[in-house]
């Protein structure tokens, strides 16, 4: 499967169920979440396209998609979602896709250019701003171009693939964001997660959290395969490629995720960077039939 952004990757395949439409981002975290759907049988039963995260939340929020990894901030503006339990893009420490680089030390940061791409991110980064650094900035949204960033603002936020290619040598101060969370906070950060639309669940009878969480299973059994193939695409190699998905990636949305979610939508909701801080609502078990009794002494 093609992995080209907005491009629907469609299957034929007759299902006696209704087909969702899931919306995924094509990025190398992602991958392994995404493995049955490309390499299993997952996908025949869906209608996948790839995209970035605001326009994964954009999808969902205007009914295009059923189903997508949305980044977690979005969950405070769209109506009616539930969450498909267990599965996260989450990290306990440093995440090293999530850059804030900057020609003067954080503190001093007055103009953030900020990736349009993004959407929990920059709400991360108001965070920080308003509750830790003295206040709000100024946030001039921008491609993910760093140079330009940086000839535009005191300090560019970069998302995904692009932050992971910057030499952080090569600047004066960089920062990431989720060792920032986790330095002030003690919690880990998640960056995004599973959604459906209660909607479109009217007509779709199959047990969504497991088909979800088993890709995620084996896509992180097949993390050899991910690195062989995604090490030429984004410039790094299959080992750095490796220790980012197992040391700096968690994939489960567990107790302590979700603790750290929680804080994350309170203070945002605080200082005005989402609207609310909603309620967790998460996708009901398929109720799973009553066991067989046959008779005895026949």
């Amino acid at each position: 499967m093609s992995r080209s952004e907005g491009t629907p990757v469609c299957y034929n395949h007759s299902f006696n169920m209704a087909r969702l439409r899931i919306s995924a981002i094509s990025y190398l975290n992602t991958a392994p979440l995404m493995w049955d759907f490309e390499h299993g049988t997952a996908g025949r039963h869906f209608d996948i396209s790839y995209t970035i995260p605001s326009q994964c939340a954009k999808a969902l929020h205007t009914g295009a998609a059923d189903i997508g990894i949305i980044p977690a901030a979005a969950y405070a503006s769209i109506p009616d979602l539930v969450i498909i339990p267990g599965v996260a893009i989450a990290a306990l420490d440093a995440v090293r896709s999530i850059l804030i680089v900057s020609k003067v030390p954080l503190q001093q940061v007055r103009t953030l250019a900020t990736d349009t791409s993004s959407m929990t991110s920059v709400a991360l980064s108001k965070v920080l701003f308003s509750k830790w650094l003295g206040g709000p900035r100024q946030f001039v949204p921008l491609a993910p171009e760093l140079d330009k960033m940086l000839a535009e603002c005191d300090a560019g936020l970069l998302i995904g693939d692009p932050a992971l290619a910057v030499d952080r040598s090569a600047y004066p101060f960089t920062y990431d964001l989720a060792e920032e969370w986790k330095r002030l906070t003690g919690r880990p950060f998640v960056f995004a997660f599973w959604a459906v639309r209660k909607e479109a669940l009217r007509d779709y009878s199959g047990d969504l959290a497991t088909v979800f969480q088993q890709s995620r299973n084996r896509g992180l059994e097949h993390l050899n395969d991910i690195a062989r193939g995604w090490s030429q695409k984004i410039g790094l190699s299959e080992a750095e490629i490796k220790t980012y998905l197992t040391q700096n990636i968690h994939f489960s949305l567990d107790p302590e995720c979700l603790e750290g979610m929680q804080m994350f939508f309170h203070y945002a909701a605080e200082c005005g960077a989402i609207s609310v801080s909603p309620r967790l609502r998460f996708l009901e078990p398929v109720a799973q039939p009553a066991p067989l009794i046959l008779p005895t002494g026949t």
